[in-house]
């Protein structure tokens, strides 16, 4: 197992050296630091792939068996802090926390992951894909996301974990959409009768798309920037609202698509669009089952439990490869608080402890895909697939 000090000081370093997500040139120097930092703890030099001047980074290792899926071990490298929040929040330990803009989200995963790795016997059959652009919605690493979930009988992602250390068995899906409103203009003052109040006719939108929200435990429908009009004393002729969905389940996807798509005009005169955008579908709790009755039995074996499972809001690359119908388990990765926030921290002491419960797993699904490949398959490991 590797040491707290050892694996903190690789936390600092990727730490120190900022990647706001929208900043290409910080994402590739970012880049360059976990390359070294894999290079050293696996001896393999990754792919470098940049897509649209976005940098991403892929290791691929010896196959399982022949034609056999391998396992697939994701995290990103980019965070949400812009470059100079570093003297703002500086990097600093203090009573076993370590603090410092994406340090839980999610550099320490990064960390765990290659420490993990450096403590396996051996490499073959796995996969880790590090991308560059996770905070804003995978939107060049899509693609690569596919196709390692086309190779993987199991995906474990390295993304901090939720409260306590619990593993996130189910995500909510993403969907993002604008909702445009035409109207036409009139002069406030003289002749507003005249005008189609593109304003008002989004306020009546806004009550239709609030009433799709379904609360908590459903789907959450949130009207989020506005925009209306171009001058103070003119009827507004255009205006425009973002929505912000969150979906439990493919059904609740679709029954939002489909209540957006039947909004309609109440004004006369007025006309209602509405433009689809980014999504993540949902991270289904059966995408994770066998995977986390997987990871209690490892984590009781290796005396790191027990282990408890939560279901979040938050989508990640989790969301898409779940969504291809690779197993998957997330939540991986650091145990702290504070993701996005001042104050973000890890528990250092588990950094140690959660890389040596990744290294069990992937070691685990490694042999329940042998096992499966020459028919000796176990029920408690694999379904019916012969998948973990």
């Amino acid at each position: 197992m590797s040491s707290v000090a050892a694996m903190t000081e690789d936390l600092r370093t990727l730490v120190e050296c900022e990647s706001p997500s929208a900043d290409r040139a910080a994402v590739a120097a970012s880049a360059d630091v976990v390359a070294d930092l894999g290079v050293r703890l696996t001896g393999a030099v990754p792919e470098r792939l940049v897509v649209d001047g976005r940098t991403h980074l892929r290791w691929r290792f010896g196959p399982l068996e022949p034609r056999q899926p391998g396992v697939l071990l994701l995290g990103h490298h980019d965070t949400v802090w812009p470059v100079g929040s570093l003297a703002e929040h500086p990097w600093r330990v203090a009573d076993g926390r370590a603090y410092g803009p994406g340090c839980f989200d999610m550099k320490a995963g990064l960390v765990q992951l290659f420490h993990a790795l450096a403590g396996l016997s051996s490499l073959d059959g796995i996969t880790v894909l590090v991308t560059g652009d996770e905070e804003l919605g995978a939107l060049t690493s899509r693609p690569l996301l596919h196709e390692e979930a086309a190779r993987a009988s199991a995906a474990f992602v390295l993304e901090a974990s939720a409260d306590g250390g619990a593993l996130k068995t189910a995500r909510k899906g993403v969907a993002w959409y604008e909702v445009k409103v035409t109207g036409r203009a009139a002069h406030a003052g003289l002749e507003p009768w005249n005008g189609v109040n593109a304003a008002v006719e989004l306020a009546h939108q806004i009550h239709a798309i609030a009433a799709l929200d379904r609360g908590p435990a459903g789907a959450t429908v949130t009207p989020t920037l506005t925009a209306a009009g171009t001058t103070a004393n003119t009827v507004p002729a255009t205006a425009t609202v973002h929505v912000d969905a969150r979906v439990p389940t493919a059904a609740e996807a679709r029954r939002v698509d489909d209540g957006l798509a039947a909004l309609r005009p109440v004004l006369d005169g007025a006309r209602v669009e509405v433009v689809p955008g980014p999504r993540h579908p949902p991270f289904e709790p059966s995408s994770s089952a066998s995977l986390f009755v997987l990871a209690c039995s490892v984590a009781d074996r290796l005396g790191l439990g027990p282990l408890a499972s939560a279901h979040v809001g938050g989508a990640s690359d989790g969301n898409i490869v779940a969504g291809d119908g690779t197993p998957t388990l997330d939540g991986l990765g650091a145990v702290g608080a504070g993701a996005h926030a001042p104050g973000e921290y890890v528990l250092v002491d588990e950094l140690p402890r959660r890389a040596a419960l990744l290294a069990g797993l992937v070691d685990a699904v490694r042999d329940a895909v042998r096992d499966a490949s020459s028919g000796r398959t176990n029920p408690a490991a694999t379904d019916r697939a012969g998948r973990p």
